[in-house]
């Protein structure tokens, strides 16, 4: 396989595979049911305030 014959895989289907892991990244956080999870971990951060102002 010389460097031109891998740069064309690597342009051609890198690129798919790259775009199929973005969109199933991107559609792996809004599936049914991950909303609870993804709410406790954007405020995550703040349990420690939360925790501190109620004594």
């Amino acid at each position: 396989m010389t460097y031109d014959e891998l740069r064309h895989l690597a342009d051609t289907w890198g690129l798919v595979m790259m775009a199929v892991t973005f969109v199933t990244f991107v559609g792996w956080t809004f599936r049914k049911g991950s909303t609870q999870r993804l709410h406790d971990a954007a405020n995550m951060i703040f349990k420690d305030d939360e925790d501190d102002q109620a004594h």
